[in-house]
Order: structure tokens, then C-alpha cells, then sequence
């Protein structure tokens, strides 16, 4: 089934490309969550209108991510946690721990862009890629020490 995607979609594609589907993913994800619409002539046509407000909209927002990720890129992240002995930690930092840490900075960062594979979970200097933007990554430099 061929559809117009309407949203980013992971593994899929990006708004406004025409891709070919699965009915059943169609019918059962991308239809009713409005991530896509059946091609016709109207909806082309439509798609088109908002593929050019979207491709003025993408610069700026490019422009904007790109300035925020030559601000992160210098921004030191520093954390401190219990550990015992071999600098193992009681606990772990997760995405959610680094975008709290940067938000107290002055930093709105989704803990759904930062990039982090596992929780950390050993103390020491660790560089975490943040995706801001489709083609902007920034990478943020996260400190973790033990707690006094």
C-alpha cells in the first residue's frame, strides 16, 4: 500500500516522501495515529503546499540546532553519585539525569535526544551524543564523580 507520510517515521522515512507499506501496518499504526495518508491527487497536491512551508521551516529550525549544538559541544555535564569500591555506582545515569543537569544550566534538551545506549553506571568522563535536529548531532561531555 502506498501512503504519503505525514511525520517523521523511524526506519521509514521522512514527511511528505511516498513510501510502500504493509496494509496491516497502515491500517493498524500509520492511518489512525495520522502519521500518513492514502495517495490521491488532492492529497499530493496538499503535500505538496506543506513540503514547501515545511522546507522553510526545517532551515531555521537546521540554523537553530546547529547553534545549540556548538553551545553543548563546549558544556561540561558533571554529575556526582555514590559509589563503592571499584567506582562502580549504587545507582546509574540515565538520559533523564543529563537533561535534568543541563535544564539547571539553562539547557531545554528532551531526554528523548539524548542518545545514550545504557545507563551509565561507572564513574569517569563519558561523551554522549545528543541528536538535536535530523542532521545535527551534538556530543556532550558528562563527568561522573563520586559523591563526598
Amino acid at each position: 500500500m502506498e501512503l504519503i507520510l505525514q511525520e517523521d517515521v523511524e526506519k521509514l522515512g521522512h514527511r511528505g516522501q511516498i513510501v510502500e507499506v504493509a496494509e496491516g501496518y497502515a491500517r493498524n499504526y500509520l492511518l489512525p495515529r495520522k502519521l500518513a495518508l492514502p495517495v490521491s491527487k488532492s492529497n499530493l497536491k496538499q503535500v505538496e503546499q506543506v513540503k514547501r512551508a515545511l522546507a522553510k521551516r526545517e532551515a531555521t529550525e537546521r540554523e537553530g540546532a546547529q547553534k545549540q549544538a556548538e553551545l553543548l559541544g563546549s558544556l561540561v555535564v558533571e554529575l556526582a553519585r555514590k559509589a563503592g569500591e571499584n567506582d562502580q555506582m549504587f545507582g546509574s545515569v540515565t538520559a533523564a539525569d543529563i537533561s535534568e543537569s543541563l535544564a539547571a544550566q539553562g539547557y531545554t534538551v528532551d531526554k528523548r535526544k539524548i542518545e545514550l545506549e545504557q545507563p551509565i553506571k561507572t564513574l569517569g568522563e563519558y561523551q554522549v551524543p545528543t541528536k538535536l535536529h535530523r542532521e545535527v548531532t551534538a556530543s556532550i561531555k558528562v563527568v561522573v564523580r563520586r559523591q563526598e
